[in-house]
């Protein structure tokens, strides 16, 4: 913002209808009516006083000014400058600033027809990512009302058997007109509004219904299903008692539930210590997911009692220098001593696999292993029959 202001005498002009949208301005002091003028005639519309911005429509809509602004008092003003406005905007949520112009251009449609005029339609037409923005949120509650979005199962290993000890439950979105949605984007819109909360019981609710189908299929012993949880879920105060009135109402062991929680979310450290301690008095995991790629810090691990870390892939990668082997099996060890399974992601190749035994690491996900998959093929490739 502008550190200059502008001082004006009774009666002063700010600007005219007509003049470029040169900047916004903020009242210090005094009172500043804004008015049309039609045939001579001037139309007040409003009596702005301190801490009131005017003259922002212009700007937003990129227009010539609509009315004119003049001072009815001594009055001090803080000017915008038109560059500094414009980029705050663009840097606005595009949803946000979508239904702003939206507004802008609703208010000169109004002015016009008082006074008469004829001013040319702002529109939002330009920010058409904003407009799909809102009409893809629409369509995912959507989607979740009518159960379309699909949960697939991808398969975690016991490295040290072989045996399939859990899964990883993932969310994927076929629309019926888009094609298949990228999951980056439309769980990062979710997580932009409530709307993950949904989506987070939506997953929870096909977990759990996985969970009850293996167990009554009898399959032994009971995997486990590891589930991604957002910072806005962590910041519900009802998230852990629907995870726990869900698995009540599956009959589901609240140890076969594994929450995983990324890096990223060791900011919000109260609420993370309060979702793990929580968890842990009703018998839930958490896992710390994505290890090593975000802000990893031991202090994270030595406040926090996580009963698994998940090991990115970038390392897994990277097995075959000497170096990131090395750091890996600090990182098992580390693990083991503080009582936390590691578990590996992105495995692709036998001798990964291989190298990841020898290290120490408990769990192995990733293609070499299984890719992820309906819930139906799970039991198919298991061998159990389900009760129908």
């Amino acid at each position: 913002m502008s550190s200059e202001r502008i001082y004006l005498k009774a009666g002063a002009r700010v600007f005219d209808a007509g003049d470029e949208p040169t900047a916004a301005f903020l009242i210090e002091s005094g009172l500043i009516e804004i008015s049309v003028d039609h045939g001579g005639v001037r139309t007040p519309l409003s009596l702005l006083s301190a801490g009131e911005m005017f003259g922002e429509m212009a700007v937003i809509g990129n227009e010539l000014r609509g009315n004119s602004a003049r001072a009815l008092e001594p009055a001090v003003l803080v000017p915008i400058a038109r560059n500094e406005f414009v980029e705050r905007l663009r840097l606005a949520d595009p949803v946000v600033r979508a239904l702003l112009i939206s507004q802008v251009s609703r208010y000169r449609s109004e002015i016009a027809a008082l006074t008469g005029t004829r001013i040319s339609h702002v529109g939002v037409h330009g920010d058409a990512g904003a407009l799909d923005k809102i009409r893809l949120e629409s369509e995912l509650r959507g989607a979740l009302y009518k159960n379309e979005l699909e949960v697939l199962f991808q398969p975690i290993v016991d490295i040290a058997s072989g045996a399939i000890a859990g899964y990883e439950a993932l969310t994927r979105w076929q629309h019926p007109e888009r094609g298949e949605v990228p999951p980056t984007e439309f769980i990062e819109l979710a997580e932009e509004t409530s709307l993950i909360l949904q989506v987070g019981d939506y997953v929870l609710t096909r977990v759990c219904e996985a969970i009850s189908q293996l167990s009554s299929a009898h399959a032994e012993p009971v995997p486990f299903v590891a589930m991604n949880v957002s910072s806005r879920q962590i910041a519900d105060p009802g998230f852990v008692e629907r995870v726990l009135l869900t698995l009540r109402q599956y009959d589901v062991a609240s140890d076969r539930i594994k929450l995983e929680v990324t890096e990223n979310l060791a900011f919000d450290h109260a609420r993370l210590a309060n979702l793990i301690k929580r968890c842990h008095a009703a018998g839930v995991h958490v896992a710390l997911d994505d290890f090593g790629t975000g802000y990893s810090n031991l202090n994270l691990l030595a406040s926090l009692h996580f009963d698994q870390i998940k090991i990115d892939q970038t390392f897994i990668r990277a097995l075959d220098h000497e170096r990131t082997a090395a750091l890996v099996k600090t990182i098992a060890t580390m693990a083991k001593d503080l009582d936390c399974d590691l578990i590996a992601e992105g495995v692709e190749t036998p001798a990964q696999f291989h190298a990841l035994r020898e290290l120490g690491c408990r769990y192995a996900q990733g293609w070499l292993v299984g890719r992820p998959k309906p819930f139906g093929d799970v039991i198919a490739a298991s061998g159990l029959e389900t009760a129908r």
